[in-house]
C-alpha cells in the first residue's frame, strides 16, 4: 500500500472543509503532525493556485488561521519550476525599489484592501502557467493583494508614454496628488 505525504493529507482535509476557518494546529494535525505543513500550504496556494487565504489576505482571519474558500481548479498537469532564489528575489525588490508595480505599496504600508500592513511577493508579468519563466525581465514586486489578483490575468506594467497620457488627462488635483506621492516617494527612498 503506498504511502500518502502529507501534502496529500493536507489537500483532502481542505477538500473536506471548503469554506470553513481552520487553524495552523488542524492543519498540521490532518498532515500527520508534519513540521513542514506550513509549505506544503504555500505549495497548494502558490503552484497550484489554491484559493487558500491566511490573515494576509483577509482582515476576517487572524495570524495562523487559513480558508480555502471555494473548490480549486483542477490539476493542470503544468510541471512548475522550483521556487526563486533568494538571490534573483533581493534582485527584483532592488529593481523594482521595493515597491508593488500595480498600486505603488511598499513594505509596512497600510494596505487599504486589508487594513494591513503591505507585504512583497515576486510575481511573474507572464505566469508560469502561461509559459512565463523565472527570470528577472518576467519578474516584478507586488503586494500580497495585487499578487493574489493578478494570477494569470495580469500584462506587463504601463509604458511610461501611457503613465503620461494618463497624468496629462487627469485633474489639476489628481496632478497635484501624483506630484505630492513621486516627492515622498522619491525622497524616502533617499
Amino acid at each position: 500500500m503506498a504511502r500518502i505525504g502529507s501534502k496529500e493529507k493536507i489537500r483532502n482535509f481542505l477538500l473536506a472543509n471548503i469554506g470553513r476557518v481552520l487553524d495552523s494546529r488542524e492543519i498540521q494535525q490532518a498532515s500527520g503532525g508534519a513540521g513542514q505543513y506550513g509549505r506544503r500550504l504555500r505549495e497548494l496556494r502558490d503552484q497550484e493556485g489554491w484559493p487558500i487565504l491566511s490573515h494576509h489576505d483577509s482582515t476576517d482571519l487572524k495570524p495562523g488561521q487559513y480558508l480555502l474558500r471555494e473548490t480549486p481548479p483542477e490539476k493542470s498537469g503544468v510541471t512548475l519550476s522550483p521556487l526563486i532564489s533568494a538571490r534573483l528575489r533581493a534582485m527584483v525588490l532592488d529593481r523594482n525599489g521595493f515597491t508593488c508595480q500595480m498600486c505603488g505599496l511598499t513594505p509596512g504600508d497600510i494596505d487599504p484592501s486589508t487594513g494591513r500592513k503591505a507585504r512583497l511577493h515576486i510575481g511573474h508579468i507572464v505566469d508560469r502557467s502561461h509559459g512565463g519563466k523565472d527570470e528577472l525581465s518576467n519578474l516584478r514586486a507586488l503586494c500580497s493583494t495585487c499578487n493574489q489578483g493578478a494570477k494569470n490575468i495580469t500584462t506587463e506594467k504601463p509604458s511610461l508614454i501611457w503613465l503620461l497620457t494618463q497624468i496629462r488627462r487627469a485633474g489639476i488635483d489628481e496632478q497635484r496628488a501624483v506630484y505630492d506621492w513621486l516627492h515622498n516617494k522619491l525622497n524616502s527612498k533617499g
